[in-house]
């Protein structure tokens, strides 16, 4: 079987229906939108939010803070997150976005002390917090700032 050969099952496609074209078909003359209104014309209805006139929710509830386009954002991970690699690694971050332990590298991986570490690892990372470099230091590996 090949792509262009592919077709549905039988009765898993269905025709649209096909509205004001006729009376006879039973969705003629008003299609289905009934007689007047907003609704029935073309074009017509409400706009996403729309209240009938109400204030909208969106404008009644406080607005507050805002939100920095320009910040840095890390992805973190603690030190015992580190306990997956083998004794004498270089870890960097596409080894732990490949390891599964983050998701995202974003703007930088920031490494943070919380757990114990059992191994001597390199850690490459953009930043550290002071208690995960202690951590690092104090397992016999080392803590460098990419």
């Amino acid at each position: 079987m090949k792509l262009h050969e592919l077709r549905a099952v039988p009765g898993a496609t269905k025709a649209p229906k096909r509205k004001g074209r006729g009376t006879a078909t039973g969705q003629g003359k008003t299609g289905g939108r009934g007689m007047n209104g907003q609704k029935s014309r073309s074009g017509g209805g409400t706009r996403p939010g729309f209240e009938g006139g109400q204030m909208p929710l969106y404008r009644r509830i406080p607005k507050r803070g805002f939100t920095n386009i320009w910040a840095t954002e890390y992805a973190i991970l603690n030190v015992d997150d580190l306990n997956k690699f083998e004794a004498g690694a270089v870890v960097t971050p596409d080894m732990l976005k490949e390891a599964g332990i983050i998701k995202q590298i974003k703007d930088g991986v920031k490494v943070l002390g919380d757990g114990k570490l059992e191994k001597n690892l390199t850690v490459q990372a953009h930043k550290f917090s002071k208690a995960a470099i202690e951590k690092i230091e104090s397992a016999g590996g080392k803590a460098e700032v990419i």
